[in-house]
């Protein structure tokens, strides 16, 4: 892993030549070594049609691609700071809680709705958050970042997880996701988390909630 926890709101990485690490724009506190920053306009692996994805959403996190040879100091906003290691599986995240992530990670977008259908996109709608989530794929490491620190609650089939969609950070694993709600159609007018909406995960793998409801 390139990534070392520093403290719970910063992180060390470790830049190797011929290695590439993405992170989001903004996160670099210090560095050593020869180390250089250029801004992403490809959006990581996931090309342009990841890029595309996320201005659709309203989710344009930019990136910037660090390569070189030496360490750097990454934190943001103040923000804790989370290490998920992938071993292959898919880590989906939402694109403003992404610090930085190691390149060997390939990068995509999911429209939610497709696992949610149209209570999905209601989540987007009502809830402020994106109606696109970016995905993670492959082998490697990723820092997220979240208010108050981040739980991580695992997922099994007998025990599907709720979460309020504001607590959300990242889910991995083969999990399915639907948004559900406890109130009426009038109800839910003007409620955008809480007793309102519940985000539902089942199936086998982990969810990573933040302490705190409050938006990046």
């Amino acid at each position: 892993m390139s990534f070392r926890e520093i403290n719970s709101k910063m992180v060390e990485a470790t830049v190797l030549p011929g290695q590439r690490l993405f992170s989001q724009r903004g996160a670099m506190l210090a560095y050593r070594g020869d180390v250089s920053f250029t801004p992403n306009v490809q959006g990581g692996q996931g090309g342009v049609m990841s890029m595309l994805g996320r201005r659709v959403a309203g989710e344009a996190t930019p990136l910037m691609t660090v390569e070189g040879s030496g360490t750097v100091l990454f934190g943001h906003g103040g923000h804790h700071v989370h290490l998920i290691a992938l071993s292959g599986d898919t880590l989906y995240v939402e694109a403003d809680r992404l610090l930085a992530f190691e390149g060997t990670l390939r990068q995509g977008t999911m429209f939610m709705g497709s696992q949610g259908g149209v209570m999905g996109m209601v989540r987007g709608q009502v809830t402020g958050q994106g109606l696109f989530t970016t995905t993670l794929q492959g082998r490697g490491a990723v820092a997220v970042m979240a208010h108050g620190g981040v739980f991580e609650v695992p997922i099994t089939p007998q025990r599907p997880v709720h979460v309020d969609p504001q607590a959300y950070v990242a889910h991995h694993g083969d999990v399915r996701n639907k948004l559900s709600t406890a109130l009426g159609w009038r109800d839910m007018v003007g409620r955008g988390s809480g007793e309102a909406f519940q985000l539902e995960l089942s199936g086998n793998g982990t969810v990573y909630v933040q302490a705190s409801e409050e938006k990046l």
